[in-house]
């Protein structure tokens, strides 16, 4: 699975978990996205599932600031829009949040979820707090892989006590 990110340079570079994936050569930077690429979108209306991995050739994240995201994500982006169900963020900044996630952490959920765990390791070993990251949300993530439609997905929420009206 190709990695990419569009990063849109709103937050302390030194900080920028998308560029530190470019740096690794663990993702690509792009200044467009692609028809066949799935376009990670925190306010997506669907829920990205297991079977969206037939449909893409590529994961791009758009890697903005949470003040902005608002207003990055009401520019159109071409691909197959899909936001990540539920999960803690791992990050220093926002742990224990649910879904303010880093660009890494939402690249990291996302590739599991489509089938690639050794990926997902590979991304998260390259931050400090990458391992907290799947340790909060390892079984979430093993259970959202298995699940088939949005409506497994919210039973998952409600076994597990998370709010759904946050993504559904």
């Amino acid at each position: 699975m190709h990695l990419k990110v569009l990063m849109l340079k709103q937050d302390d570079p030194r900080k920028c978990s998308a560029a530190k994936l470019v740096k690794f050569g663990l993702a690509k930077p792009v200044t467009r996205t692609t028809s066949r690429t799935l376009i990670l979108n925190p306010f997506s209306k669907k829920t990205l599932l297991e079977s969206d991995k037939k449909l893409v050739r590529s994961i791009t994240g758009i890697d903005c600031s949470w003040n902005l995201a608002i207003s990055a994500f009401q520019k159109p982006f071409t691909g197959i829009s899909r936001k990540l169900p539920p999960l803690l963020a791992g990050n220093p900044i926002n742990y224990s949040k649910l879904n303010k996630l880093t660009t890494v952490e939402a690249l990291a959920g996302a590739v599991y979820i489509l089938g690639e765990s050794e990926l997902t390791h590979t991304l998260l070993q390259k931050f400090k707090w990458g391992p907290t990251f799947f340790a909060l949300n390892k079984n979430l993530l093993q259970d959202y892989s298995k699940a088939q439609s949005e409506s497994e997905i919210l039973e998952i929420c409600h076994e597990y006590g998370l709010p759904d009206s946050q993504f559904m």
